[in-house]
């Protein structure tokens, strides 16, 4: 379905941006406690691991997000992370989820990134579809375990 609704593609900067974006992030991570949380946690992360919030906006408020962040490892070299990727329920099947992979994945291959990384879960097989769907292709498997201090 062609995206009709004009919209704007930008990253949001100010902590009155990141709040009017947490709805949105909120539909992808509900166990954040509200606005002022989000605010602190995004704003850490921008600190310690270079994150950045990529939004598309209609009306003047946020409709879809890609968080993303440049890493280098032993494995892949350097490439681009993205951490949350989420449209509010309302605005899906517009292609918004694409365009903002592909505007990352510009971004990755501008500062010189090898490739563009994600995770999902195993039984998030919508996702699953949409990823293949955009090019990308199940590389790897992700073991973890919770973490307790001593």
């Amino acid at each position: 379905m062609p995206n009709v609704i004009p919209s704007e593609l930008r990253h949001l900067e100010s902590e009155v941006e990141i709040a009017a974006a947490f709805p949105v992030m909120a539909q992808l991570r509900p166990l954040l406690s509200g606005a002022d949380e989000f605010v602190v946690r995004v704003r850490r992360q921008q600190r310690e691991a270079g994150y950045r919030l990529l939004a598309i906006w209609r009306n003047g408020s946020p409709v879809a997000l890609a968080g993303y962040r440049v890493e280098e490892n032993l494995i892949r070299g350097k490439f681009i992370y993205v951490d949350d990727l989420v449209t509010a329920q309302t605005e899906r099947r517009f292609g918004l989820g694409a365009r903002l992979l592909d505007e990352v994945a510009k971004i990755g291959a501008q500062v010189g990134c090898r490739g563009l990384v994600l995770d999902t879960a195993l039984d998030n097989v919508l996702a699953h579809r949409f990823y293949y769907r955009q090019g990308l292709l199940a590389r790897a498997l992700r073991f973890s375990r919770e973490l307790t201090s001593a």
